[in-house]
């Protein structure tokens, strides 16, 4: 059964209660990076979270870290940014990356972006960094366009997080995704770069 935000933030919580946290007395120290194929594992760990426990992605089966090696390889070579927030003690923590927003040449320079934390990283602005990263490098590639599509379920901090930056709403699709046994729509949001 899918999370809406208020559930998904009880979920978080019981992680963050049975010890999956960094101490809250210390700063987390974070760092960012690309992506790296060793990342890969990890990267898969965080988003099978949100599939099998969230509707904030609309995918429905369990990914295997090959699956995004190969992802990894393609955003590469279209020197597109794919990147991980890594912690001090070497634990990745989030990542973040944009993927063309579709396949018609004309729209080379618009990209989807994103982001996904650990669940219990959430709330450390580690989100704000890593956008904050993803948008400097899009625009050091030639990105011009950034769209992001953000599930109207339980998606709230990412719409929130969005607007800091800028992102304007654009629209909104209903009922386009079917999951958990209900029907989800999406957000549609843009920043120009």
């Amino acid at each position: 059964m899918g999370l809406d935000s208020s559930s998904r933030w009880r979920l978080i919580k019981r992680f963050r209660a049975r010890g999956f946290r960094e101490d809250t007395d210390r700063p987390l120290s974070v760092s960012l990076r690309a992506a790296e194929a060793k990342d890969c594992f990890a990267i898969c760990e965080i988003y099978n979270f949100y599939i099998q426990n969230s509707v904030v992605t609309f995918d429905e089966q369990t990914m295997q870290p090959t699956q995004w090696e190969e992802k990894l390889a393609y955003l590469n070579k279209q020197n597109l940014p794919f990147i991980v927030a890594e912690s001090d003690s070497g634990e990745i923590l989030g990542f973040a990356y944009v993927a063309p927003w579709r396949q018609k040449s004309a729209y080379r320079t618009t990209v989807e972006d994103s982001i996904y934390l650990r669940a219990a990283a959430t709330g450390k602005r580690i989100g704000t960094k890593l956008l904050e990263e993803l948008l400097d490098l899009s625009k050091k590639a030639g990105i011009k366009e950034v769209v992001a599509v953000i599930s109207d379920s339980g998606a709230d901090s990412s719409v929130r997080l969005h607007e800091q930056f800028g992102f304007k709403k654009q629209g909104h699709l209903a009922k386009v995704g079917f999951k958990f046994d209900r029907w989800l729509g999406t957000i549609l949001m843009q920043k120009s770069l």
